[in-house]
């Protein structure tokens, strides 16, 4: 049975880390054409990138000093409590099994979801050439990025829910929102933590859209151009009790967030026999009716 725990811990948990740290994210360089890559799923391995990034070293604040007012709505983000049953997260029959009934479960309860899609799963380690998964071996995603954008977002709810079920959900006024559920596969994380952007600091010229290139379709990411104004957090020692929802897109244009841009960094004085960060992100579009 899966055991949601009362509280997030708090920095105390997680002694010696400082309220705020500062560390280099990886940043788009804009250019004058579309900017486009080749997908894991296309290498094996690490994405080939055809275009110019740049490190911007940033403030980023431990989301553990506001965990209680953040809101995947405002932020674009949330730090929850979350314990899992699944014993081994590299089973692949656990994890498309029971793992995706008790994500299933924690976002019927958070959003109070009329309906639960989980359509993807990925595995991330920084240890070796990645962690194993169907696809290939995957290792963090250092560059900052949100998984869809305006065109990419609907068209991949289609994909996955079908479009006339969309087309009526939408006419009904109902909200279809792509969440990502991230958790640590083992605890706590001491290297390549998950950085994530505030959405609301976030200007829509600074979301640049990038072509993804898979063996069968080519999709859309947005990459992150830098900004100063822009606001980072990230959720220190994190364990596998722990999960981080990440917005992705939302059907609703309102003024909420929409676009959450994130990506791995390397903790300033981080130990050198820290453990490898091997973490698991489950894709999901939660319906809101």
């Amino acid at each position: 049975m899966t055991e949601t725990v009362s509280s997030v811990p708090s920095r105390a948990a997680s002694p010696g880390l400082p309220a705020e740290l500062e560390a280099p994210l990886t940043f788009i360089r804009r250019q004058d054409t579309k900017p486009v890559f080749y997908s894991s799923a296309m290498t094996g391995g690490v994405p080939k990138v055809l275009f110019e990034t740049e490190a911007h070293t940033v403030p980023i604040a431990d989301m553990r000093d506001v965990a209680d007012t953040l809101s995947v709505d405002r932020e674009g983000f949330k730090l929850l409590p979350h314990r899992t049953a699944v014993e081994d997260l590299y089973d692949d029959a656990a994890v498309s099994g029971p793992y995706y009934a008790e994500i299933e479960a924690l976002l019927h309860r958070e959003f109070r979801a009329s309906a639960v899609a989980v359509f993807d799963v990925t595995r991330r380690s920084d240890g070796g050439p990645g962690a194993k998964n169907p696809d290939g071996l995957r290792g963090p995603a250092a560059r900052v990025h949100v998984d869809y954008t305006v065109k990419s977002g609907p068209q991949r709810a289609k994909d996955v829910l079908g479009e006339e079920k969309v087309a009526r959900l939408l006419a009904s006024g109902a909200r279809i929102v792509q969440i990502n559920v991230w958790r640590p596969i083992r605890g706590p994380v001491e290297r390549s933590p998950l950085g994530l952007a505030d959405a609301s600091s976030v200007a829509p010229d600074e979301l640049i859209a990038t072509d993804q290139i898979f063996p069968d379709r080519v999709g859309e990411i947005y990459s992150l151009a830098y900004a100063p104004t822009q606001r980072w957090y990230y959720a220190s020692g994190m364990t596998r009790d722990e999960v981080v929802l990440i917005k992705s897109w939302d059907s609703k244009v309102d003024g909420r967030a929409r676009f959450t841009p994130h990506g791995a960094f390397p903790l300033p004085a981080m130990r050198a026999d820290a453990p490898a960060r091997e973490s698991i992100e489950v894709r999901t579009f939660v319906v809101i009716e």
